[in-house]
């Protein structure tokens, strides 16, 4: 016999309230063979969807099935289970070496990602154990199908607002050495690949209804937003030029002792002021400016939706800044990781609310 694993799961926060689901179709027919769902607890975004594979997989052991195709919305699961992807969450590694024990139990397996459009079925079991349902099911196609699954939706107090995610690039050489990084156009290490990665499956945890995704016009941004839209089903990244970083011109690729022995008086008189520029750059207030521009024309543009902004740190740090309504101290203060995520509503009378701030634990 040969099957079709469709599996997803998912996470109200991350961690958050979570669930997985799994269907199990004939290979040929498409019919369904097998459901599985159920609700994890409190746990994170890549948790719950290797906990929908091993459904599935466990699913198709009992039907018998000799030859499986994995198909997931996760890009995470689909490299890692691949061997593409090294496993860095030791968290996530007990859950891989059994779906791996799973898998040899069938004379062959191929996982394959697919847009979350084309993972409806797993996905609204999925939300269905979120809503708190925890029964099991395998059932023939010609038995009465399952209770519609429910949709959640956020409270009514947050449907008016428009969800800001920003999330910084993950690492380059330049970010591992602490030296400034503005215009020049370095691209992920192989680390930064697997930091964009979790921080993708963190944005999927924060909503599952992610209606754009827009990046600086850099490449280690546009990378990073690139696993981010395909682990959102697919979306197309949207440039806008106005969310690149500073330019930080004669400085560029300098630490900060460097820049602090060679241009001491520059150096004093650029922390004194978001008005002063390093020497031919851009100053914080430049930077401010046009990245007030971006954020309203993304808060007219998807007014009441969740999106998405890749930028690099001085872009992101200004942003909280004004929604903190924070003096310019705090650009100096704050630290912000590779892959961080932090969250805002911003509502049509322009309250904010700041939901958090630099998220790392996608990242251990």
């Amino acid at each position: 016999m040969r099957v079709v694993i469709e599996a997803d799961g998912g996470s109200r926060g991350n961690p958050g309230p979570a669930g997985y689901g799994a269907v199990v179709r004939d290979a040929d027919s498409g019919e369904v063979l097998a459901e599985r769902f159920d609700s994890l607890g409190v746990a994170t975004n890549n948790v719950a969807e290797y906990s929908g594979l091993i459904a599935g997989l466990r699913a198709a052991a009992e039907l018998n099935a000799e030859r499986v195709a994995v198909k997931m919305d996760s890009k995470l699961v689909i490299e890692q289970m691949s061997g593409r992807w090294q496993i860095k969450n030791a968290g996530l590694r007990p859950l891989a070496a059994e779906a791996a024990a799973l898998v040899g139990k069938f004379a062959g397996v191929t996982f394959e990602w697919i847009p979350r459009e084309r993972n409806k079925a797993a996905d609204a079991l999925a939300n269905r154990a979120m809503d708190g349902v925890t029964e099991t099911s395998a059932r023939s196609a010609a038995e009465t199908p399952a209770e519609k699954p429910k949709s959640w939706a956020p409270p009514a107090s947050l449907t008016d607002a428009t969800r800001i995610i920003l999330v910084r690039h993950g690492e380059t050489p330049l970010t591992s050495q602490g030296r400034y990084s503005g215009r020049g156009d370095v691209p992920l290490t192989d680390e930064g690949e697997a930091q964009a990665m979790a921080a993708a499956g963190r944005v999927a945890g924060i909503s599952r209804d992610i209606a754009a995704v827009l990046s600086s016009p850099l490449s280690r941004c546009t990378r990073t937003a690139q696993l981010i839209a395909d682990e959102a089903g697919g979306l197309p990244v949207t440039i806008m030029d106005d969310l690149i970083e500073c330019d930080f011109g004669q400085w560029e690729a300098k630490t900060f002792a460097e820049v602090q022995e060679r241009w001491p008086d520059e150096m004093a008189a650029w922390l004194a002021s978001t008005s002063v520029a390093p020497p031919g750059g851009e100053s914080f207030q430049a930077v401010a400016k046009r990245v007030r521009g971006a954020l309203a024309t993304v808060l007219s543009a998807y007014p009441g939706k969740v999106v998405v902004l890749v930028s690099h740190v001085s872009p992101i740090k200004l942003i909280l800044r004004d929604a903190l309504a924070a003096g310019d101290a705090f650009l100096h203060r704050l630290f912000l990781d590779a892959a961080g995520v932090s969250t805002m509503d911003v509502w049509p009378d322009g309250n904010i609310a700041v939901r958090s701030v630099n998220e790392t634990a996608h990242l251990r």
